[in-house]
């Protein structure tokens, strides 16, 4: 390929290879922890009905037989895109299919990009380059892909540049991302994501650039006794993202899955999961975001630790 980008030294997820390839950072994790509850861990168990997937940077779901889906994230600028040929050949030695969440922007410190310039840039064409440099080696992938794209846009929080937009002009350049990117890698899915709130069904892009629908559900158990009286199980925070999305008749994924809580809480969240009832159809699988969260919650939740090993709060927290 004629055109590379370097990462920045620290991105804002995570370490400079394992931001990028999750579980390949395999020297982050002691084996001896993999799977002892004693040790304060508790692993959701894939259930013959929901396939498990993972984004792993702490490298803990390396040798699970269990995950089939291994995710990516990376940023469309500064990242050294043949990286992810390393991963597709990590994923591949595993049996996995990978999960490729393409942000629009750099995790570089000096990015400083309006909301209206990326609309512009990317309407105008000049991220096509980004696009296609990154579809092009997502193409040349022996795993089988399917890349998300500015994921979460229905938000409000602030978090990301592409999120609270109005809908059209969302779907505009989703479209046009989808399109560009297609022509370089004809056989990859595309998941659209939203983060799962009201208002989100304004920002369906259409079925033909949609072959999955992706969620994002977290469980704080603070936050839940807080704002809810008491402890919500997995069902519970799924089902109103899920209603909102189950229409369009499409796959569901719960593409960022995390939940942090004392010990009763972690364990019924991990069953749940993987013993998903028939309220939910076209649940298809559910992947873990085992790292830390970047973006504080609101009203002084702070950062919560979704790793597995670091879920379990002490009973005094």
């Amino acid at each position: 390929m004629n055109q590379k980008w370097k990462f920045p030294r620290v991105s804002a997820r995570t370490g400079i290879v394992a931001s990028l390839f999750g579980a390949a950072s395999i020297f982050a994790v002691t084996q001896a922890a993999i799977g002892n509850t004693d040790a304060g861990v508790v692993v959701p168990k894939p259930s013959a009905d929901i396939a498990f997937g993972a984004y792993d940077p702490p490298g803990f779901f390396i040798n699970d037989d269990g995950v089939s889906v291994e995710h990516l994230f990376l940023p469309w600028e500064d990242v050294e895109l043949e990286s992810l040929l390393l991963a597709d050949q990590y994923a591949k030695e595993r049996g996995r299919s990978v999960l490729i969440t393409v942000e629009p922007w750099t995790w570089g410190e000096n990015w400083d990009v309006s909301p209206a310039e990326l609309r512009s840039g990317i309407a105008s064409g000049a991220y096509d380059p980004n696009i296609s440099a990154i579809c092009t080696v997502a193409n040349a992938m022996e795993s089988p892909v399917t890349i998300r794209w500015a994921q979460e846009m229905e938000s409000t929080s602030g978090r990301f540049t592409w999120s609270g937009w109005e809908p059209d002009a969302y779907i505009d350049a989703y479209q046009h991302v989808v399109d560009v990117c297609r022509e370089n890698a004809p056989d990859a899915s595309f998941m659209w994501s939203p983060k799962g709130e009201e208002g989100l069904q304004a920002y369906y892009p259409g079925d033909d650039y949609a072959d999955v629908v992706g969620l994002s559900v977290f469980g704080l158990q603070e936050w839940d006794k807080d704002k809810y009286g008491g402890d919500r199980t997995f069902a519970e925070t799924l089902a109103p993202a899920y209603e909102r999305v189950v229409g369009f008749g499409k796959p569901v994924y719960v593409a960022e899955l995390g939940y942090v809580g004392d010990r009763e809480y972690v364990t019924k969240w991990a069953e749940d999961v993987t013993n998903v009832g028939p309220e939910f159809p076209e649940l298809t699988t559910v992947v873990y975001f085992n790292d830390k969260e970047v973006w504080p919650w609101p009203d002084g939740y702070g950062l919560p630790d979704w790793r597995i090993t670091e879920q379990i709060l002490p009973e005094n927290s």
